[in-house]
């Protein structure tokens, strides 16, 4: 699995079902704020949920997300799908088990999901947000950064009282995207430094 196929995704029909299934509800909502948006992602410092990730080529795999802002994530897919995706200390790392090869890295900050794993989250920022709406029961916005967009962008969709992030579409530089629908997350407690730490993993993975 490589940098594009993590970050790839179709508009599959289970998509649309997820998308129905969040925004069920018996009344709409009214349109969350890039203030509140701003403020709840500033506050989630860590979390755990299980993830449905949906990918380009018509595959679907599951399995377990750790956040730890500010800039670190952890994809640990569910088996037999051993692959991992690490983002720790500026760069994201591709683990592929059927690969003899290091990770493959990047730049975090090449990659759209930096906008929710900065430092300080501001929506409001000029040219960030592209797209901001209700659809339903949900608030749905699309980021990128302002300076690079043509590193792709981030859309991001939300649930109100309280306010929730439940999905995002992950649009790389070609195009392609990305699907990660969140189960309930579990946030704050303590989440172990050697989760995001790349060199750790690798050591790890070459020792096997």
């Amino acid at each position: 699995m490589n940098r594009r196929s993590f970050l790839r995704t179709a508009g599959l029909p289970f998509a649309a079902m997820a998308a129905l299934t969040i925004m069920a509800a018996p009344a709409a909502a009214e349109k969350i704020s890039l203030k509140e948006l701003s403020r709840y992602l500033n506050n989630l410092s860590t979390a755990k949920a299980e993830f449905t990730q949906i990918n380009s080529d018509g595959t679907i795999t599951t399995g377990t997300l750790f956040i730890r802002r500010p800039g670190r994530v952890r994809f640990e897919y569910a088996p037999p799908n051993k692959n991992l995706v690490i983002a720790g200390s500026g760069q994201v790392a591709v683990f592929d088990p059927k690969s003899n090869l290091p990770p493959e890295q990047y730049p975090l900050a090449r990659t759209p999901l930096s906008i929710i794993l900065a430092a300080n989250v501001d929506l409001g920022r000029a040219k960030m947000v592209v797209s901001h709406k209700q659809d339903g029961n949900t608030t749905r916005i699309r980021a990128q950064d302002p300076e690079h967009p043509e590193y792709g962008s981030i859309e991001l969709i939300f649930t109100a009282n309280p306010t929730e992030l439940r999905q995002w579409v992950i649009r790389d530089d070609s195009g392609a995207e990305t699907t990660v629908i969140l189960g309930e997350m579990k946030k704050g407690g303590k989440l172990s430094d050697s989760l995001f730490n790349i060199a750790l993993e690798a050591s790890k993975r070459k020792g096997k």
